[in-house]
């Protein structure tokens, strides 16, 4: 089942998609230029629903705020937008007390990364991936994260192997850093960005459901 939310109090848009008797919830941050309809975020979610994770991809920036360019890297601003995106969940729909991770893309790793670092307890932020992140713009809040943490970045992506690396030595809670060999900042080459939606599925159903279950 798949609905659009609009998520208060500015009515951002999202696509939530929730298969029958899910027990987790993933909400997507986009990066620059991108939104609820970025193809490679609708593919990994795809897969995440297969493997019975609700997700909610939604947009973090109201129409008028996407004409200013430097609203793109406002991570701060967007990682609220995420917060907002929780409370909403847990207070309006059928997610209640289930737990809920973060997939973070380029720029939309620092707003999840940031948002998991300020998330209260009783938001229930389980665990967090990025894709190809961009880590050092949440540079502040890394220590405050205590969700489990897995990095995913390509191999010919050497800025961000670099930026990565440097994260993952900052980050102080259960964390993992995978490199997939052969892909660039996209994952645009055959077969990687499954490579990615494979690696989350499996670091999700580790953390969030363990979670759910616990």
């Amino acid at each position: 089942m798949e609905t659009t939310l609009y998520i208060p109090p500015l009515g951002l848009a999202g696509q939530f998609g929730a298969p029958a008797g899910f027990a987790a919830v993933v909400i997507f941050a986009h990066g620059t230029s991108s939104g609820r309809t970025s193809p490679r975020n609708v593919r990994v979610a795809a897969r995440l629903r297969e493997a019975g994770f609700a997700t909610l991809l939604m947009d973090l920036l109201t129409e008028g705020e996407k004409a200013d360019p430097a609203n793109q890297f406002d991570v701060h601003r967007q990682s609220e937008r995420l917060l907002l995106a929780v409370r909403h969940l847990r207070a309006a729909t059928a997610v209640e007390r289930k737990p809920i991770g973060f997939f973070g893309a380029g720029s939309g790793a620092a707003s999840a990364l940031i948002a998991a670092g300020r998330a209260a307890e009783h938001d229930g932020i389980g665990a967090v991936v990025c894709r190809g992140g961009r880590p050092d713009l949440a540079e502040e809040w890394l220590n405050a994260v205590a969700a489990p943490t897995l990095l995913v970045v390509g191999g010919k992506d050497a800025p961000a192997l670099d930026l990565n690396n440097d994260a993952f030595a900052r980050l102080h809670c259960t964390k993992a850093l995978e490199v997939v060999p052969g892909a660039g900042r996209l994952f645009e080459e055959t077969g990687k960005l499954d490579q990615v939606a494979d690696s989350a599925r499996s670091w999700f159903t580790t953390h969030l459901l363990k979670a759910a279950n616990g």
